[in-house]
C-alpha cells in the first residue's frame, strides 16, 4: 500500500480484464475474451462515485476487479484503505439462509479475532441500529425478512469491519421505488456518519443522480465519459451518454 497524500482512496490505471471461455468441449481449447479495456479513474475519500451503463457493459466486472474477485487482469489497482467490502444486488443469495442475522453479522468479527463475545454482540446491535433495524431481528433468518430488510442487513454486514471503501453493485435494483428511496437515504446517511466512500454501480441514471457526487459512464468495457453529476447530466459529451439520458427521458441542455 502506497502512501496517500491527496485523499485518494482508490486509484485504477490502465485496467484490463479477461474471461476465459472454452471454444470446444472435446478439444479443451480456451478463448480469452477481454471484458474491461484500459479503465482509469480515482475515487477520493468520502465521495460517492457512480458507475452507469447498460447490462453487459462490464460494470459488475469492474466492481469485482476492484475487490480482487477477478484475477485475470493487468494494469494497476491501488487501494489506500483496508478491507474494502461489497454490497450485492441480491441480498438473499449473499446471506447464509441457514444462519440467524446475529450469526451472520458476527461472523466477520469472529474471523478477525480481535473482539470478545460481548464486544461482538455490542457491535452487532450498534450496527443494526445504524441501518434502521431493531434487536428483534437478531434471532430471525434471511427468509423471514423483506427485501428491503435483507438489504439493510447486507449493508450492515459490509460495514462490520469498518471499511473505508464499499462497492455497491446494483443494491436497489430489485426493490420497489419506495424501498429504493429508503435504502439510498440510508447509504447517504451512513456515508456522512461513518465517513465511508462508495463506488455505486447501477443501470438506473435517476438513482445515480440522486446519490452520487461524480459519475463514470461505461460502454463495452470502457469508460467513455466521467465527470461531476452536473457535467454528465446537464452537458454530456459522448454520444453514448446522450443516448442513455434520452432513453431515461432525462431533459438535457442542447
Amino acid at each position: 500500500m502506497s502512501e496517500n497524500n491527496n485523499d485518494v482512496i482508490l486509484k485504477v490505471e490502465g485496467l484490463n480484464s479477461y474471461y476465459k471461455t472454452e471454444s470446444s468441449f472435446f478439444l479443451r481449447q480456451s478463448n480469452r475474451r477481454q471484458i474491461l479495456r484500459n479503465v482509469s479513474f480515482t475515487i477520493r475519500e468520502g465521495e460517492i462515485m457512480g458507475l452507469v451503463g447498460e447490462s453487459g457493459s462490464g460494470k459488475s466486472t469492474l466492481g469485482k476487479a476492484v475487490l480482487g474477485m477477478v484475477r485475470d487482469i493487468d494494469g494497476s489497482i491501488e487501494h489506500f484503505s483496508k478491507k474494502p467490502q461489497m454490497v450485492f444486488q441480491d441480498p438473499y443469495s449473499s446471506l447464509n439462509p441457514a444462519r440467524t442475522i446475529d450469526w451472520i453479522l458476527q461472523e466477520p468479527l469472529r474471523l478477525s479475532g480481535n473482539l470478545s463475545a460481548k464486544e461482538r454482540e455490542e457491535k452487532v446491535c450498534d450496527m443494526l441500529t445504524k441501518v434502521g433495524l431493531s434487536g428483534d431481528f437478531l434471532s430471525r433468518y434471511p427468509k423471514e425478512l423483506s427485501g428491503g430488510q435483507r438489504q439493510r442487513v447486507s449493508i450492515a454486514l459490509a460495514l462490520m469491519l469498518s471499511p473505508k471503501l464499499v462497492v455497491a453493485d446494483e443494491p436497489v435494483s430489485a426493490l420497489d421505488v419506495t424501498i429504493q428511496a429508503q435504502i439510498l437515504a440510508l447509504l447517504f446517511q451512513l456515508k456522512k456518519e461513518m465517513g465511508i466512500t462508495i463506488l455505486f454501480i447501477s443501470h438506473d441514471l435517476r438513482v445515480v443522480y440522486q446519490l452520487c457526487d461524480r459519475v463514470m459512464v461505461m460502454k463495452d468495457g470502457e469508460i467513455v465519459e466521467q465527470g461531476s453529476d452536473r457535467e454528465i447530466y446537464e452537458n454530456p459529451k459522448h454520444p453514448y451518454t446522450k443516448s442513455l439520458l434520452r432513453a431515461a427521458s432525462w431533459g438535457m441542455k442542447e
